[in-house]
């Protein structure tokens, strides 16, 4: 019986780290990323609510920021438009570009994963704020007024899904290593600069940005994962139909 297993689990294993195949490495990739995100968040979220150490870096970083940033000035008026844009409405409208220019383009699989990805991401988002209700950063002379939860960062988790699926569109039709890690790099610098001027701003903590994007990173995984998942399953269903037509690239 044993010698029956041995043989099958190697199978398995190596069919999970196949690049091809309907459930490879990019499934296992998905879920290794996704357990990481959860796990990452699960901490984060456990300390903000059990009021661990990082809510007082929290308070420091955010009172020092606030006294930088009513000075005002090009670095405040750029984060002001940076948060402009990345709003709600501003995403939306990013959504539809990104989403027009792959309708253009025949990636169908990828505008599935567009409108799961990041609408479907901030709607996640604002049912983790009302799980929480972590009150915002309360300033004497506030810069943003707002009137919503501040854990997690809406601003940040969408830029996250936004930028991180751009890049994993680009990476996956770019060629060599170096077209392959430069979206992300581009990404993260994106993600970043969204995050810190939300702190800036004093519209969110520290750990609301960082939860933001592990948040982001999770959600991610599950879309990307499925739209590959099924893009591959429809391939493999129409080279059998077709008799060894080659897949259709997301």
């Amino acid at each position: 019986m044993l010698n029956n297993i041995a043989p099958r689990l190697h199978r398995f294993a190596a069919a999970r780290f196949s690049p091809e195949g309907e459930f490879g490495l990019h499934l296992t990739v998905g879920v290794a990323m996704l357990l990481a995100a959860m796990a990452m968040f699960a901490r984060l979220a456990g300390a903000v609510v059990a009021g661990a150490p990082i809510t007082q870096l929290d308070l420091e970083v955010a009172n020092w920021l606030h006294a930088h940033a009513r000075e005002g000035g090009f670095v405040r008026d750029a984060l002001m438009l940076v948060t402009h844009v990345h709003s709600t409405p501003g995403m939306l409208a990013l959504v539809a570009i990104t989403g027009l220019w792959l309708y253009r383009r025949g990636h169908r699989y990828w505008i599935v994963a567009l409108v799961a990805t990041v609408p479907g991401g901030m709607l996640l988002n604002v049912a983790l704020k009302h799980t929480f209700e972590r009150a915002r950063p309360h300033f004497a002379e506030p810069i943003l007024t707002l009137s919503t939860y501040s854990f997690p960062s809406g601003h940040a988790m969408a830029a996250t899904c936004l930028y991180g699926l751009l890049a994993c569109y680009a990476a996956r039709h770019a060629r060599g290593w170096p077209g392959r890690v430069l979206p992300f790099v581009l990404a993260a610098m994106m993600i970043c600069t969204v995050a810190f001027s939300r702190m800036y701003l004093g519209a969110h903590y520290l750990s609301d940005v960082l939860a933001a994007a592990a948040e982001g990173c999770g959600w991610l995984a599950i879309c990307i994962s499925a739209a590959a998942t099924f893009n591959r399953r429809g391939a493999a269903r129409r080279r059998r139909l077709e008799g060894g037509a080659p897949p259709q690239e997301i």
